[in-house]
């Protein structure tokens, strides 16, 4: 088989959330014959293994498999039919050797026939350092004359862990040029929707064009920490850069920007502040480029006998609730500021942090500070991997309060407040950029997507 006829579709690594499943859809029709779908996984599952079932184009019942399988004590055979998620696969488990990842395969010839039905097969083995070490092979059979346009791969139970990887390759015939593939290397996740790639950063790496390249791009910093005290501010969102939909803090949209061959761009990926420390920077930089700097959120105010203002950043931190106007302020063309706090009983709320969308609301008598909400750019709604924050990123985090209502997280990742004060507060959520919810939490990690035309 020649190399440059097994061609890398899609990549996905799962964050920090784990995922309770991975789907690989907009599979291309044309230019490839068969799938190859390569794994690395770990599942939460409170036991040695945990089963790999597999769903085809989210039919119900149109899956069955014959099985050969051992577990270090014996080989067995079994086999299933009319099954919605069949069992295909083998992973470690919680309880397997700590750290350790199974490996595995799965194969579909002539995947986009549309007048047969599709055999495919399965060989999958779990790492583990012990007597029960499982390993299996399925021939499974997708009874559909339609061709293969989703595949989704989802655990028994618990979600698959951090880290675990998940490859699609298309395999063109010999001596044809494959019809539809990526452009560059680099990236958690690798993803088409048929007429842009997508390459999405969770975690800090390189992005090499292999020609050069007109890209758009997505920059979202770490989200700020909240404040530390009683009645403590929100966390301000991190910095959000963007050239397709909207840019933070009501600036101009900015432009796509041309990559060269060869040239690896260095991604980093920002950490969430702690709680009272802004978040860190998220970034593009590399030979010829102006490098693009999204800023860190600001954390929130503190309020008490150590009382701060809320703090500077892409978004600003929420003021303490004995201040109106000490909020943090935001960075044009990345976030809006903080809101005030409130010297009003009986809540005397807190401000909610900025966000990339929106001011962060103002504490008052009846309870906190809402976070400004973030920016919804849904042409990077699914890159991640998960879809789950529906294209919002850089909401800022909401304030604490001693009564009434709490600071309402902001769209895009903020975290709750506190009421009374740090009860019920959550941080921001990993990978939008995020501020902390007042009080005590730390804001989400920041993000990076650059796309470029199929």
């Amino acid at each position: 088989m020649a190399t440059a006829n097994y061609v890398l579709l899609e990549k996905i690594v799962v964050g920090a959330a784990g995922a309770s499943s991975v789907s690989f859809s907009n599979i291309p029709q044309t230019g490839y014959t068969d799938l190859v779908l390569k794994y690395s996984i770990r599942g939460s599952e409170n036991y040695y293994g945990t089963d790999v079932q597999i769903n085809i184009n989210g039919t119900s019942s149109a899956l069955s498999n014959k099985i050969l399988y051992g577990n270090g004590a014996g080989a067995y055979s079994t086999g299933y039919s009319g099954v919605t998620n069949l069992w295909a696969g083998t992973a470690n488990g919680l309880t397997s050797t700590s750290n350790s990842f199974s490996n595995g395969e799965f194969y579909f010839p002539n995947y986009n026939s549309t007048s047969t039905y599709k055999s495919f097969s399965s060989d999958s083995v779990a790492e583990n350092n012990a007597t029960n070490a499982p390993a299996q092979m399925h021939a499974l059979l997708y009874s559909n004359n339609s061709a293969i346009s989703t595949i989704t791969l989802t655990p028994s139970t618990s979600p698959w862990v951090q880290y675990s990887t998940f490859y699609l390759y298309g395999v063109a015939k010999l001596g044809t040029t494959p019809a539809i593939q990526p452009y560059a290397t680099g990236g958690d996740t690798i993803m088409t929707d048929g007429t842009y790639w997508y390459h999405t950063f969770i975690s800090s790496g390189t992005f090499t064009p292999q020609k050069s390249l007109s890209c758009d791009y997505l920059v979202v910093a770490g989200g700020g920490g909240a404040g530390v005290l009683s009645n403590a501010g929100g966390g301000g969102a991190g910095g959000l850069r963007s050239t397709v939909t909207a840019t933070g803090g009501g600036g101009s949209l900015e432009s796509a920007v041309s990559m060269a061959s060869g040239t690896a761009y260095t991604v980093t990926i920002g950490a969430g502040g702690a709680s009272q420390n802004n978040g860190s920077n998220s970034s593009i930089s590399g030979t010829g480029l102006t490098t693009i700097t999204s800023l860190g959120g600001g954390y929130g105010g503190n309020s008490g006998g150590s009382a701060t203002s809320g703090n500077t950043g892409g978004s600003g931190g929420g003021a303490p609730y004995n201040t109106s106007s000490g909020y943090g302020s935001g960075t044009t063309g990345q976030g809006y500021r903080g809101g005030g706090g409130s010297t009003g009983a009986p809540s005397y709320g807190s401000g909610g942090g900025g966000g990339a969308g929106a001011i962060g609301g103002n504490g008052n008598s009846s309870g906190a500070g809402a976070g400004g909400n973030g920016v919804q750019i849904t042409a990077f709604a699914t890159p991640t991997g998960t879809g789950a924050n529906s294209g919002y990123y850089a909401g800022g985090g909401g304030g604490s309060a001693d009564s009434g209502s709490f600071g309402a997280a902001g769209l895009g990742g903020g975290g709750r407040g506190g009421q009374p004060q740090a009860t019920g507060a959550t941080s921001g959520t990993a990978n939008t950029g995020g501020g902390g919810g007042g009080y005590a939490t730390s804001g989400g990690s920041g993000i990076v997507i650059v796309r470029y035309a199929v």
